[in-house]
Formats: structure tokens, sequence, C-alpha cells
């Protein structure tokens, strides 16, 4: 029996991450969720035999997966109906599920718990770390994924621009694009890259609106990567601390450089983005 909130994106990360913790371990019943007002909803439910895990809300403190909230690292018990080293507040859920050993791994982002995944097994199993690595992989990844998306959706607030954007604030723009290029260069899941181009797309957009004059139109094409360093160069960045953002060697960058301002007939990387910018290629 599968039990699996479609709802926001967040929601849908958990349920993605149930079923590879489920996939990933031995464990035969996985579920989680994320605090939502000092409170973590269980979200998500595979591998449950029976409905008694639905509507399982966890306080920190409370539970397995409380106590692995506030002590910021995987607990686990072989014998849940016995344990004495955790509060019982939530019986009639996980033994109304009949799990015997229980595995919670808290969501830490910024040293702080954002929720829970939860893996079970409805007999005594003895979980050494061929499960746990794998299992605190998931977790890892999720906050992870958390952290990438605090990031954008703070830099995305902070240019969000007055009637007309004063020149400090433009060149916070300009910071915010460069470092959320910086960003997605690190990301691998396309679905993920796919919207953080389209937060790149309303910053451009943004600017463009600011710009006194019309883009002029251009048919230089520049590559994710040239535009990449080029972004960070227009925030005055040297090309060993372009370099140090976005994983690549010095002289790499000097490659991208060198071929970004040839496309853009550019004798130095200022002219370079001077030239993207006309162009909208840069904000």
């Amino acid at each position: 029996m599968n039990t699996n909130t479609q709802g926001g994106s967040e929601e849908q990360l958990v349920a993605d991450a149930v079923r590879e913790l489920s996939r990933r371990t031995r464990f035969p019943v996985a579920f989680g969720g994320l605090i939502e007002g000092g409170v973590v909803r269980v979200s998500s439910i595979v591998g449950n035999r029976t409905h008694s895990l639905n509507g399982l809300r966890v306080r920190p403190e409370r539970g397995l997966g409380g106590r692995a909230m506030m002590e910021l690292r995987p607990r686990m018990t072989n014998d849940y109906r016995t344990s004495q080293q955790i509060t019982h507040d939530y019986d009639v859920f996980v033994l109304g599920e009949g799990l015997r050993t229980l595995l919670a791994l808290p969501i830490v982002v910024e040293g702080r718990s954002r929720g829970v995944l939860y893996a079970g097994a409805w007999e005594e199993s003895q979980i050494g770390g061929v499960t746990t690595a794998p299992a605190m992989s998931v977790a890892q990844n999720v906050a992870t994924e958390l952290r990438i998306r605090d990031e954008v959706e703070r830099r995305v607030r902070a240019a969000v621009p007055a009637p007309a954007l004063p020149p400090a604030q433009h060149e916070e723009l300009r910071e915010s694009y460069a470092q959320l290029r910086s960003i997605a260069a690190t990301v691998t899941d396309p679905t993920l890259r796919e919207r953080l181009s389209e937060v790149e797309r309303r910053l451009l957009g943004i600017a463009r609106a600011e710009t006194p004059s019309t883009p002029q139109a251009s048919t230089v094409r520049l590559s994710p990567r040239e535009t990449d360093v080029l972004a960070c160069a227009a925030t005055g960045a040297t090309n060993a601390e372009i370099g140090a953002r976005l994983g690549l060697r010095e002289g790499t960058v000097k490659a991208y450089l060198g071929s970004a301002m040839a496309k853009l007939d550019a004798s130095t990387r200022h002219a370079a983005v001077a030239r993207a910018r006309r162009a909208g290629l840069l904000p």
C-alpha cells in the first residue's frame, strides 16, 4: 500500500526522497516530511500495510524522529515497543503499522532541522553502517536541495525591483545573477536546473526593464560556461575568484573569457561585459 502526497515542490522532493530511501536500504517501509509551523507533517509514505501512519505529525524532542531532529543526527531502535530512550507519543501510529525496527534521519540545513525521514521494518533488524550510510546520503541530498532553493528564493527576494532601481540595487541584481549562475553550475537535477534557468530569465527581464535603451539585437550565442564566467567577471571578480566560485581552474576561466570576448568582438573583459549587457545577455 502506498500513500504519496503530490502537492507542492517541497512535498514532491520529500516523496522522491522517501522512495529513494526505500530503494537504497533493506527497509520495506519509508516515510517522512518537513517542518510546518514547528511540527513535521508526514507527507509521504511507501511500503505501508495499514493506514496507521496517515496523519502523523511529529514535534521536536518527541519520539524517535523528534530526538533525531534535536540532536541533529540519526537515531535508531531495534525494538521500538520496549525502547526506553525515546518518548512514546506516537505509538498509535508506529505500533499501529506494526513497526519494530525504526531509523530516523533528520534533514539538517545550515545547522537547523527542517524535517525527518524514517525507514522501518516489522521485525527486529540490526542496523549497521551498510544501511545507515546510504540512508544518510538520501537525507543529505534533500538538505542540499533545500539549501539551494533557500538561497535562490533569498536572492530573488533581494533582487525584486522598486519602480526604479538605484545603482546600488542594480549592482546587487547583477551580483545575484552571477551567484545564481554559480549555484546552477553545481546542480545536476534537470528539473531543478530548469527552475533555476527560469529565475535567471526573470532577473534578466528585470534588468532589461531597468535599462533606458532597448537591448540591441544580437546574433552572438554564448555557451553556458562562457555566460557563467562573464557574469562573474561583471561583478569585478578576478580569474582566481571566478575559478573558486565555479570550480574551474584559473587557466580554464581565462580560456572561457577569451572565447566570450572573441564572440563579442571585445578586446577587454570590461568591453565584453558592456557588449553582453547591450545585447541582453547579461543584466
